[in-house]
């Protein structure tokens, strides 16, 4: 096996951009059909642990079945989390540079509004508004319709990873450049999220831009996610990785890494019926997800198949929690499995590659754009007699 430290440096940017966002929506599709049960409940309904892409919980009562019905989730196919990730590409796309708030609003909102989509879990085209969460849906509450400042317009929405589960790309087009992703994804997530929710969004942007560093480890991504992040996020994230690494299978790992982020995870111990404290802004509390995203990519060495399935089995928000470890992991440079990748695209419907292709594009083009920022700037200022080289 090639040493991990080689096998990063060898991968390109088209490569870790494509692992990455194939693998956020390969993880996704394979925790969606067991998106809010307990690893226990998992194992009942399985039969032992998931190792691949599963039907849905209710069988062919899909349609019917509560609390899930009328999404189809299961059998190949990709969530909100990958219809996001995928719009936020688009955005990418049309505006080729980077991306504040009011993108959302001129842009993202827009898509969601306006263009029939093929939705995976509906088996059917609909705008990806009739699909999105209702903390996705606020985006169009507040921005279209409130007509708010996109700066503000995630204070007063539930505080949960809505804007985490799709700012990968922001991480990838700041590739090796963690600073730079942790403040363009709190831009982008201030239309969307407060308090920790944002935080989380910056986090997870930062981490991925670190998995895109050549010879990075799942250390170091943890170490430069805790440099940046505030509060009650680096507190989570620090104590579940600490925890993660005395771990190397994820079996033996779910209960312990629960039981660190308990702590600072508002939810509860019954993810379907959450506490009178849930979701609510706080500088003390995190997400679940960023930090069970981290400890699963720690405790799998990196290793794709291994996070993924760790995030999947660990149950509760888990096709949120699997979208994130596989974009960390396929960063890293960890090769999704093929033969999930292929079901996924047929089952769903989708490229998995058009997107990466195209994201691939634009970053070129973004970073060309900041190289020409830097040199104006560096003249600008060296006329001013500061310190700095001119041409």
């Amino acid at each position: 096996m090639t040493p991990m430290g080689q096998q990063k440096a060898a991968a390109t940017l088209h490569e870790r951009i494509t692992g990455a966002l194939v693998g956020a929506a390969v993880g996704d599709a394979l925790g969606g059909p067991v998106e809010g049960y307990s690893p226990d409940r998992i194992v009942e309904r399985h039969g032992g642990r998931v190792h691949g892409v599963v039907g849905p919980w209710n069988g062919d009562d899909w349609r019917t079945a509560r609390p899930i019905a009328p999404y189809h989730k299961g059998d190949g196919h990709v969530t909100d989390d990958t219809l996001m990730t995928h719009a936020l590409v688009r955005v990418y796309a049309r505006v080729r540079d980077h991306l504040d708030a009011y993108a959302i609003a001129d842009h993202l909102v827009p898509d969601l509004m306006t263009t029939p989509r093929w939705i995976p879990e509906l088996e059917a085209e609909a705008l990806p508004l009739q699909r999105i969460f209702l903390a996705e849906k606020w985006l169009v509450a507040r921005l279209h319709y409130g007509h708010v400042d996109p700066r503000e317009a995630g204070v007063g929405n539930i505080v949960n990873c809505g804007a985490a589960m799709y700012t990968a790309p922001v991480g990838l087009v700041n590739a090796a450049n963690p600073a730079g992703a942790y403040a363009e994804a709190l831009d982008i997530a201030g239309a969307h999220q407060s308090s920790y929710g944002r935080e989380a969004a910056g986090v997870f942007a930062a981490a991925v831009a670190a998995a895109c560093t050549p010879g990075a480890t799942p250390d170091s991504v943890v170490a430069a996610a805790l440099e940046l992040a505030k509060d009650g996020t680096r507190a989570a994230i620090e104590r579940v990785c600490d925890v993660a690494r005395g771990y190397t299978d994820f079996e033996s790992a779910l209960t312990p890494l629960r039981e660190a982020v308990a702590p600072y995870d508002t939810v509860g111990p019954d993810y379907r019926a959450p506490s009178l404290g849930a979701r609510r802004p706080s500088r003390l509390h995190s997400i679940e997800e960023l930090p069970i995203a981290l400890g699963m990519v720690v405790v799998a060495r990196g290793d794709y198949r291994h996070a993924v399935l760790g995030s999947v089995n660990y149950g509760r928000d888990c096709d949120s929690i699997a979208t994130m470890a596989g974009a960390l992991a396929g960063a890293l440079g960890s090769p999704v499995p093929a033969e999930w990748s292929k079901t996924v695209a047929e089952a769903s419907r989708l490229d998995l590659h058009e997107p990466a292709d195209t994201l691939t594009a634009v970053t070129g083009e973004i970073f060309r754009r900041d190289q020409d920022r830097r040199r104006t700037h560096e003249r600008l200022f060296a006329a001013l007699g500061g310190t700095g080289c001119s041409d």
